[in-house]
C-alpha cells in the first residue's frame, strides 16, 4: 500500500485555502495509486490558539459540517486525515484528525497532549485505531508523539503505521534550529519501539508571524528515514508500506522457502 505526507504551506490563521491545495494532492495521489494522504495538524483554518476568536474555526462533527467541509476532498480510492478544530456537543474545542474516506468521515482523533505549556484546546481521551484497505493504523497529533503510552497502545491493537499530523508554526523567538532533527528522532523512536512505520506531515513557510522548517518524514520499522521533506516549501512524500527492509526480507525468504509464508 502507498501512503504520503503533505508538508503544506503555513497559512494565515483563519484561512481555507488548504482545501484547494488538498484537493490537488488527492490528485495527484489518486494518479500515483496513493491509498492514504496524511496533512497537517489543524491544516483547516489553523490551530486556534492563535486566533483571534477560535469558535470561528471550528467545525460540529457529529451533523453534516464536517462532511461537508471535507466534501471537495471525497475520492473512491484515496483517504484523506485531515487535521482541524472541532467544537463538541459541549462547546469544547479539540484538536482533532478526521479519517475521509470515499465521501464520509470513518472516524476522528482528538489530540491527547494539546500543548507543552497551555492550550485552549481540550484534551482527548481515546486512542483508536483505523482499518484501511486492509492497513490497521493509529494517527497521534504533534506532541502526542512525545509520547510512549499512545503509539504502544496503538500497536498493540495492531497498528503496523503511525500517522502524525503536525504543526510546527512557532513565533520566531520559540523556534529552535534542532526542531526539525528532534522530531526525526522521535519518529524514529517510535517506528522502533512499536515495529511501525511513522508517517509525519508537517507546515512550512511563514505566515501571521508563525515560521515552520518543516518536519515532514516517513520511517519505516526498523528506523531507517526512508523520505524526508525539503524544508521550508511545499512538499510531498511517497512509499509503498511493502518495500520496507523487514517486508523485503520476508519474500527473499518465501522465495527461497515457500513454507515461511505458512508459518
Amino acid at each position: 500500500m502507498k501512503v504520503a505526507a503533505y508538508q503544506a504551506p503555513l497559512l494565515r490563521s483563519g484561512s481555507l485555502e488548504a482545501l484547494d491545495l488538498i484537493r490537488k494532492r488527492v490528485a495527484w495521489c489518486e494518479a500515483q495509486g496513493v491509498a492514504i494522504l496524511c496533512c497537517p495538524e489543524a491544516i483547516l483554518g489553523g490551530l486556534a490558539d492563535d486566533a483571534p476568536n477560535p469558535t470561528e474555526l471550528a467545525i460540529d462533527a457529529q451533523g453534516d459540517g464536517l462532511r461537508n467541509a471535507l466534501a471537495p476532498l471525497a475520492s473512491d480510492t484515496v483517504t484523506t486525515i485531515v487535521g482541524f478544530t472541532e467544537m463538541a456537543a459541549t462547546g469544547r474545542l479539540y484538536n482533532t484528525a478526521a479519517v475521509f474516506h470515499q465521501g464520509s468521515v470513518i472516524g476522528l482523533y482528538r489530540k491527547l497532549y494539546p500543548a507543552i505549556n497551555r492550550s485552549i484546546y481540550e484534551a482527548g481521551d481515546q486512542m483508536p485505531v483505523f482499518q484501511v484497505g486492509g492497513l490497521t493504523f493509529g494517527i497521534v497529533i504533534c506532541n502526542d508523539s512525545n509520547y510512549l503510552e499512545p503509539a504502544r497502545i496503538m500497536a498493540a491493537r495492531g497498528a503496523t503505521a503511525l500517522f502524525v499530523p503536525t504543526n510546527n508554526g512557532l513565533h520566531a523567538d520559540k523556534t529552535y534550529a534542532g526542531l526539525t532533527t528532534h522530531a526525526r528522532n522521535v519518529d524514529i523512536a517510535r517506528a522502533v519501539e512499536n515495529s511501525m512505520w511513522v508517517i509525519r506531515a508537517d507546515v512550512a513557510g511563514q505566515a501571521s508571524g508563525l515560521i515552520s522548517a518543516g518536519a515532514s518524514g516517513i520511517v519505516d520499522p526498523d528506523g531507517m528515514v526512508r523520505a524526508a521533506a525539503e524544508e521550508s516549501v511545499e512538499d510531498v512524500l511517497m512509499v509503498d508500506l511493502d518495500t520496507s527492509p523487514r517486508e523485503r526480507r520476508r519474500r527473499w525468504d518465501a522465495s527461497r522457502n515457500p513454507a515461511v509464508v505458512d508459518e
